[in-house]
């Protein structure tokens, strides 16, 4: 049904363009809006898988969301094949060489089978320690465990369907992805509440939220897997050119180390707030995780514009057009801009109604409420560090925007947020504030870097 949908319904929308020439602002609007629409639905199907989870309590909230932040850790790498496929497979499609760029899809998906397995197999034997180092009590630790050695269990599937996206991202196909995620989501919101509670199934909790991940992903990757054997977008791949190429594998990683570094920063990053927060109880590490969440609704229309700069600008410079390359970065940025100032502002008023969406016990609450109302304020500067770094990562040149994360995060934000959460009194409220100043620096980085132009002449 999926197949066919794709193949008859949205065909012509999939049909290769050039991104080379015309009009910069379609090019974007052209990839970028079924990623925002895809990404959106992403996170409303975490935001549901969420809701069902809170109906068991904070305990249930804080192991998930400590989860959260084991998993990106421990994903990181897959993160750098993904940067240096779509930066490869997007530079071989504008510059017409279609072999090399199918041969860069192969070696991608050999590459993330093997990391994802050694990631599954590492994972789930750490669990209960991962989760004792962010400072989980008993009940977090036990409910956590459960949930993140189901996660671990289908690593290799959840890989696979985002390799896959990024594959056909970088050859300028934002729909077909977009639809597969958007049919896996679906099929997760199905699955939460009928595992969670046992209807149908046995009872298993937060077990249950994360088989039902891994059962829709699972079915995303297979599907993805199917449209690029069988020619269904803009690339065909061939069983009988099934081999490992070395050389190709060393321009992805060579790419992706730094991007897989960045994330590692992000990730630890993440993890050491938590445990900072952690500190402050079970009710701030509950509201914290639904904070989390409702940061992520704000970032996924920016993946979407910050994924058309990257394939934009990959595209643009294979093809010998720097100039409209960086266009096509700042107007990105741009329209992120404006969309994120809407959403801030409905946080900031609307703050006590959408935390108690969630949770509505008064502690949870008041914490959750001034997160937003903090934070918020920060998503005014995400635009230039989220789009313009994406782009730069989309030249190939990985390395600067891996060492002003490293910079504005580890070695500014943690610092600030332990001395103001800690010695200086200010409590969670410090922690916000951290998050605040660290959006305002790496913006600005980011920016001077774009705006220096050397990623323009980074070969790869």
């Amino acid at each position: 049904m999926i197949k066919r949908f794709i193949k008859k319904k949205i065909g012509a929308y999939t049909e290769k363009r050039d991104l080379t020439t015309g009009s910069i602002s379609k090019g974007i609007w052209y990839l970028a809006l079924p990623m925002i629409i895809g990404n959106m639905l992403e996170v409303t199907f975490n935001l549901v898988d969420m809701f069902w989870v809170g109906r068991l309590g904070p305990v249930a909230l804080a192991s998930v969301a400590m989860s959260g932040v084991i998993m990106m850790i421990l994903i990181t790498f897959i993160i750098g094949i993904n940067t240096g496929t779509l930066a490869l497979v997007a530079r071989f499609t504008g510059s017409g060489e279609d072999e090399l760029r199918d041969n860069v899809a192969m070696q991608a998906l050999i590459l993330g089978f093997f990391i994802a397995l050694c990631v599954g197999i590492v994972g789930y034997f750490s669990s209960p320690s991962l989760l004792k180092l962010l400072g989980a009590g008993p009940e977090v630790l036990a409910e956590g465990t459960k949930y993140l050695r189901v996660i671990f269990v289908g690593t290799v599937f959840v890989v696979f369907s985002f390799v896959v996206s990024f594959i056909l991202r970088g050859a300028g196909d934002s729909v077909t992805p977009t639809v597969v995620l958007a049919f896996a989501g679906i099929v997760n919101v199905i699955l939460d509440p009928l595992f969670i509670f046992g209807i149908g199934f046995p009872k298993m909790g937060v077990a249950g939220a994360a088989l039902a991940t891994v059962i829709a992903f699972g079915l995303a990757g297979l599907i993805g897997l199917e449209v690029l054997l069988k020619g269904r977008s803009h690339i065909h791949l061939k069983l009988n050119k099934l081999k490992v190429d070395l050389s190709a594998m060393i321009r992805i990683i060579r790419i992706g180390i730094p991007a897989s570094a960045q994330m590692i920063v992000r990730s630890f990053m993440g993890a050491a707030l938590m445990a900072i927060v952690a500190a402050f109880g079970t009710f701030a590490v509950a509201a914290y995780g639904i904070g989390i969440r409702l940061t992520m609704f704000v970032l996924m229309p920016g993946f979407g514009f910050a994924m058309a700069a990257a394939t934009l600008v990959g595209q643009n410079l294979g093809a010998q057009e720097p100039e409209r390359a960086e266009a096509s970065g700042k107007l990105a940025t741009l329209f992120y801009e404006i969309t994120v100032i809407v959403i801030a502002f409905v946080y900031i008023v609307f703050a006590p109604n959408i935390i108690s969406v969630f949770d509505g016990s008064p502690e949870v609450l008041r914490i959750g409420v001034e997160f937003l109302r903090i934070t918020s304020w920060s998503f005014l500067f995400i635009p230039f560090g989220m789009v313009l770094g994406r782009a730069i990562m989309g030249a190939g040149d990985t390395v600067p925007t891996m060492l002003i994360t490293l910079v504005s995060l580890w070695f500014f934000q943690i610092p600030v947020a332990y001395m103001l959460a800690k010695p200086l009194g200010f409590g969670l409220a410090g922690v916000w504030y951290a998050i605040l100043a660290a959006s305002v620096l790496q913006a600005s980085l980011t920016t001077f870097w774009f705006k220096l132009g050397l990623w323009k002449r980074k070969g790869v």
